[in-house]
């Protein structure tokens, strides 16, 4: 049999969806001959399988995504909205056919052998937010970011951000192989990143994902100090430099010597015109950017005190800069979308100023001091009332907000000054996972937050995360992807679909494995929300080996006996999981219970036999992270700033 695959244009992103679906099918029956077609007008050819984008779907425009798939006996239809939904399209007709992509990379895909000849797939459907998509973070070479693109689409999602103007930090953290002894440097410098991504770039656009840009790096890069890391760094600074710097305590310097982290003085013309000469510039240059970022540095409590500063919120001078920055650009012609930034001091809204061009913007809230013991849906019906209950701004002397509520209240705050596009930023996957190391219970949230997003006005999500969240499964990355798309279902549902396609016959006993070991690794006491001596908590905690080494004999069984290589990395990331649990739940026992020094030692036992195991888990754990993180909880470390 022969399948005729039709293109309706030479569109970049049509070309890859037609070689990725024939490259699918011949895997799913090798039986099967492919031919392309290249038509001029649609519907020139007969019995073929037609590859369009076509007006009238569900919803349309090239930010929002829709297809329909009619296709049977290998002839038909897969249309979309545009050509990233076309490519969409194709991996949903995959799916129906059996296709599973659990995580990035080819061990990640589970693919079926089957007879296509009398195969039937119809289906019309929309995503039910614009915004789905991931930003880099985290520890992380070439190829797990090149992996992590192309899984995207396979899930629906539509989105990648390439934080600052070269994401130098990231790829360092994984080329220096910093804290472990068992992996030698292999460091790549700044210019062999920037060349890494703009590979990447190339990655995104061709799948016509949507690309965001920049974000860190505004504030410090404009007035000559480069804002590669977070790094401490004692700079000379030349006294044009000087000037443009926030004045905080009575001294203008780098804050922190942490370039990323400096604010400049924002009621100065001349700090204000070099970020938005800067951004007009790059938005002039970098055309293949849909979403460019700017942002003010990071951390809280470092604006400028100075007296042509000290009476005007943050957010103020923010707007004045974005109106300015929307009125050069219109005049230009350039249709760049520019995202603000809803962030720590900027939680607070303006009081005298309002985006003049709403359209331009991307509102994107990024309560990053939340805790995720509790979903947004749950804590914000009292929205409006604890909106009523906020302490005002007082400058540099914020405490930040933890609670859901709060910072949704900060949020709708915002809302009635600005009714435009909008989307979540957070950090489900960027830290807070790292605490539950059976995955269920924060994938639930994760879950719960997504589908619940229009309870909150915005329309989606772009997560800040590590680029390799699947260990010990990909449970919270696939529900954040399948929740994102169609908001209209529950989380058992997605559960029960997601345990039985990964282990089948052993879908219950493993789910009910993770969400013993989710309720054991009490999240709450590695989040600080209860007591570093807790005697309820040792306890909980030295009941974790027994839960492991009960289901240790099934995991270590299937391990050895599956050929299938996907299968088989699962449950071989399981078997080095189990073991993990068994040390980490040791060190967390003796720090409840009050034997510091022991928890410190079964701690670095912990770390040693993690990094150690790096080169088999790389793909799926960013080890760097889960030890400083999980490390900051054992030795009692406050991190976030202004919590």
């Amino acid at each position: 049999m022969e399948w005729r695959i039709e293109r309706d244009s030479a569109f970049p992103t049509l070309v890859f969806a037609a070689e990725e679906l024939a490259q699918y099918l011949l895997m799913i029956d090798p039986s099967i001959d492919i031919a392309f077609l290249k038509s001029g007008e649609c519907g020139a050819f007969k019995d073929t399988l037609k590859l369009q984008v076509v007006s009238g779907l569900p919803t349309g425009g090239g930010q929002d995504d829709a297809y329909e798939i009619n296709v049977e006996n290998g002839t038909g239809c897969i249309t979309g909205s545009n050509p990233r939904s076309v490519l969409l399209g194709v991996y949903r007709f995959l799916h129906e056919l059996g296709c599973r992509w659990f995580r990035p990379g080819p061990e990640g895909e589970m693919i079926p052998s089957k007879d296509l000849s009398a195969c039937f797939v119809r289906i019309k459907d929309a995503a039910s937010y614009r915004h789905r998509g991931v930003c880099i973070e985290g520890s992380c070479s070439f190829t797990h970011v090149r992996n992590m693109i192309d899984w995207l689409p396979k899930v629906g999602m539509n989105a990648y951000f390439m934080q600052f103007s070269t994401p130098f930090t990231f790829f360092d953290h994984w080329y220096r192989h910093r804290g472990n002894p068992y992996m030698a440097p292999q460091p790549a410098s700044v210019d062999e990143v920037t060349a890494m991504v703009e590979i990447l770039i190339e990655e995104v656009k061709k799948r016509g994902l949507l690309y965001h840009a920049v974000g860190h790096g505004w504030t410090c890069d404009t007035i000559g100090l480069r804002g590669l890391s977070w790094d401490k760094i004692k700079y000379d600074l030349t006294d044009k430099q000087r000037e443009l710097l926030a004045m905080v305590d009575g001294k203008r310097e780098v804050f922190g010597d942490i370039a990323l982290n400096t604010n400049l003085c924002y009621s100065n013309p001349k700090a204000r015109e070099t970020i938005v000469s800067a951004i007009v510039d790059y938005c002039r240059t970098r055309r293949e950017v849909d979403y460019l970022h700017f942002w003010l540095a990071d951390e809280a409590n470092n604006h400028c005190e100075c007296e042509n500063c000290a009476d005007v919120l943050p957010a103020d001078f923010y707007v004045m800069m974005l109106n300015e920055i929307d009125r050069r650009l219109t005049a230009e012609n350039i249709p760049t979308k520019i995202v603000f930034l809803i962030y720590y001091d900027l939680l607070w809204e303006p009081q005298t100023k309002r985006l003049e061009n709403q359209d331009r913007f991307t509102l994107m809230f990024a309560p990053i001091t939340r805790s995720y013991t509790t979903a947004y849906y749950d804590g914000g019906a009292d929205a409006v009332t604890a909106a009523a209950e906020l302490a005002p701004y007082t400058r540099n002397k914020l405490i930040m907000l933890k609670s859901v509520s709060e910072n949704v209240a900060r949020l709708s705050r915002w809302q009635t000054v600005f009714s435009g596009d909008s989307f979540l930023f957070d950090y489900h996957l960027m830290w807070d996972h790292f605490y539950d190391q059976g995955g269920y219970e924060s994938a639930r949230i994760l879950f719960e937050d997504m589908k619940n997003l229009d309870k909150l006005n915005m329309q989606g999500m772009v997560s800040c995360q590590v680029q390799r969240a699947f260990f010990p499964t990909g449970l919270a990355m696939n529900a954040m992807a399948s929740s994102l798309w169609d908001k209209n279902q529950s989380f058992d549902d997605f559960a029960d679909r997601y345990f039985a396609d990964m282990f089948g016959e052993h879908a219950h006993e493993m789910r009910k494995y993770f969400i013993a070991l989710s309720k054991l690794f009490q999240a709450t006491y590695m989040r600080g929300e209860r007591e570093h001596v807790c005697a309820e908590s040792a306890k909980v905690f030295g009941d974790i080996p027994a839960v492991v080494n009960n289901v240790s004999p099934l995991i270590l069984a299937r391990y050895q006996e599956e050929t299938d290589p996907c299968l088989k990395k699962t449950w071989g990331a399981l078997t080095v999981h189990s073991q993990l649990c068994v040390l980490l739940a040791k060190a967390l026992s003796q720090k409840a219970g009050g034997l510091q020094a022991d928890a410190e030692a079964s701690w670095a036992l912990t770390v040693d036999y993690i990094t150690r195991l790096e080169p088999q888990t790389n793909d799926l754990l960013d080890t760097k992270y889960f030890v400083d993180v999980i490390g900051r909880v054992i030795r009692g470390e406050r991190w976030l700033s202004g919590v």
